[in-house]
């Protein structure tokens, strides 16, 4: 039931029987009642004293008094200045609780035939280190972002472009060469992405003393960068890898296969997927080939050193290279190769790429270039920039190895949350079984709700601490709820009470179950809302707000105690759709939530 479009109904009505205005519904704002005032829903007059030829009080009492004689879902009004607060009849709250009871799939929109397929690549990861802080927050945004698009009636396809070529490959690769003496995940006893991400710290290192050296011996900084022995040798690898040598090929093949290992481990902890993964190394060359033949249509230029430019300053961009002069390509090549690949592959209505804020120029340059290469949705291609995560103390660092790395901090919020729980009492009531299953829910529910409730566009800092508190705006609170309700339903079926689906019979509504039907009725707004914003704190959020009511109403009223039979058997159905919204709301942020704590 959509109450909010009951009300426009009734007030474009009335505009038309009062003052003969012919308003489009969709042009009626109707919002919340801010809460130091009564009622449930605000219209504001004062667009239509022109029309009604009178104050702004006497327009909203007489648009007031027609919606409370002619729509039967309004009991009541009052008016502030030019403000209409309407107040909703307590039989509409309890048949929009029936209504969300007989929905198994509240909130979710069945994606049609015709629905628009989005598109959404996040996680990006490059095979020369492992996934870190800043990727979990990637990861946990793009893959939320995909379970909000289809609750919001979209196909969706969720597909992740693999980095696994470029001279940062090489710098990983070069060092296991000259230094590693054959060491592998095995015999070392570490994940594959961890043992070449520790290559890649090595190179940094080698190469920054040698730098370190020449300048002792007399040469300037950049002197000594033109003479490294380290960075000539790994740009000599990229060039003999994209020439197809078989060495440095069979060497890249066997590193990435350590890492493709640890980061499915790491997916699977973190609870993410991908429905495509695409790789540079497949796609760069595509990329090559549109680059090559924009270059035969007039659209991008070569320069004297055969490299491939882009002329962007009619757009109020700059020039942008596409090909090195030794016909290597750049990252913007080859996501113009992935893109047609992508093209060629699904039929594309919307675009998303999860990447953080630092890449918005390129992104604004590679919507400009595919829209000049013809792909339809080029110029609608959404750049989901998010910004940097950082640790309270300070910013992290992969060449110096100076990261936070997603495996390890999973396992941290892991154990954090067995401590916690362990020192509360919360895990008294559970088998070994269950409280093993109980402790990665919490501490994974932690991690993803802290990350995904603060805005995604907005830099953030990540505290573990704060993160497993089980009071607050935190995923333990809402999960710690959800199990408690849960408690008291599992006592209700042990009482051999059958709670019904639907409540038939008039029940008084107080306060705060009134402002729990209200909240539960925003829920399918909240998720279009979050799927047009592309904002997952937006649910994240209600669902803190609903958790936080539903507390406050535990608190302050009986439920298995209470005498009334019918206010009983109300009260006990209110709680099983408060847990079915905390649940699906939750889901959607990836996040699991438990019956029992």
């Amino acid at each position: 039931m959509n109450i909010q479009q009951i009300v426009s109904s009734g007030i474009r009505k009335a505009l038309e029987a009062l003052y003969q205005l012919q308003i489009p519904e969709s042009q009626i704002q109707v919002t919340k009642t801010k809460k130091e005032f009564e009622g449930h829903l605000t219209f504001v007059v004062f667009p239509y004293l022109k029309a009604s030829r009178k104050n702004p009080e006497e327009t909203a009492r007489e648009i007031g008094n027609y919606l409370q004689e002619q729509v039967t879902e309004i009991s009541g009004f009052n008016v502030i200045n030019g403000f209409l607060n309407v107040h909703v009849a307590p039989e509409v709250w309890i048949k929009a609780l029936n209504e969300i009871s007989a929905d198994n799939r509240y909130g979710i929109v069945e994606a049609g035939d015709d629905a628009p397929l989005v598109m959404i690549e996040y996680s990006s990861p490059n095979t020369n280190k492992p996934l870190h802080l800043g990727h979990m927050r990637n990861n946990l945004l793009g893959f939320s972002l995909a379970e909000i698009k289809k609750a919001a009636g979209n196909k969706v396809v969720k597909t992740n472009l693999v980095n696994d070529r470029g001279i940062h490959i090489c710098k990983s690769m070069l060092a296991w060469k000259k230094k590693g003496e054959g060491v592998t995940p095995e015999s070392s006893g570490k994940k594959g992405d961890h043992l070449a991400g520790d290559f890649y710290v090595l190179f940094d290192r080698c190469y920054k003393a040698e730098l370190s050296d020449l300048q002792k011996n007399g040469l300037s900084k950049e002197e000594a960068e033109a003479k490294s022995e380290w960075m000539s040798e790994a740009r000599e690898m990229l060039r003999k890898w994209e020439a197809g040598d078989l060495e440095t090929v069979a060497l890249w093949e066997k590193m990435n296969s350590w890492v493709y290992a640890g980061f499915d481990e790491t997916y699977k902890k973190m609870g993410v997927d991908f429905d495509k993964i695409y790789y540079e190394s497949q796609t760069y060359i595509d990329g090559k080939e549109k680059v090559l033949e924009g270059l035969r249509k007039g659209i991008f230029y070569k320069k004297e050193d055969q490299s491939v430019w882009a002329d962007l300053t009619g757009e109020g961009l700059d020039h942008k290279l596409l090909l090195r002069g030794d016909g290597t390509s750049v990252y913007m090549t080859q996501d113009i190769g992935t893109a047609k690949q992508r093209f060629d592959d699904y039929p594309i209505n919307e675009m998303i790429y999860v990447v953080g804020n630092e890449q918005n120029y390129h992104f604004q340059v590679l919507s400009v270039l595919l829209d000049k290469l013809g792909f339809d949705w080029g110029k609608s291609l959404i750049h989901f920039s998010y910004g940097m995560v950082e640790l309270p103390e300070g910013k992290m660092k992969s060449r110096e190895g100076t990261v936070v790395d997603a495996d390890d901090l999973m396992a941290e919020m892991i154990r954090t949350a067995e401590e916690t729980s362990r020192e509360l009492g919360k895990l008294d009531e559970c088998t070994p079984e269950e409280a093993g299953k109980i402790i990665e829910m919490i501490g994974m529910g932690a991690l993803k709700y802290f990350i995904l409730k603060v805005d995604p566009r907005k830099n953030m800092v990540f505290n573990p601490k704060e993160s497993i508190d089980f009071n607050g705006n935190t995923g333990p609170f809402i999960q710690y709820t959800h199990a408690r309700i849960c408690s008291v339903l599992r006592k209700a079926a042990e009482q051999n009470i059958a709670i019904p689906g639907q409540i038939s019979n008039p029940v008084e509504l107080s306060e705060k179950e009134e402002n729990l039907i209200r909240l539960s009725v925003e829920f399918p707004q909240i998720v279009q809302e979050a799927s047009d914003e592309c904002n997952p704190a937006l649910i994240a959020n209600y669902i803190y707000d609903l958790v936080k009511e539903y507390n406050q109403f535990y608190h302050d009223y009986s439920i298995l105690r209470e005498e009334k039979t019918d206010v009983k058997l109300f009260r006990l159905m209110l709680s099983r759709n408060i847990a079915k919204v905390i649940k699906t709301g939750m889901s959607l942020l990836g996040i699991d939530v438990p019956q029992r704590m």
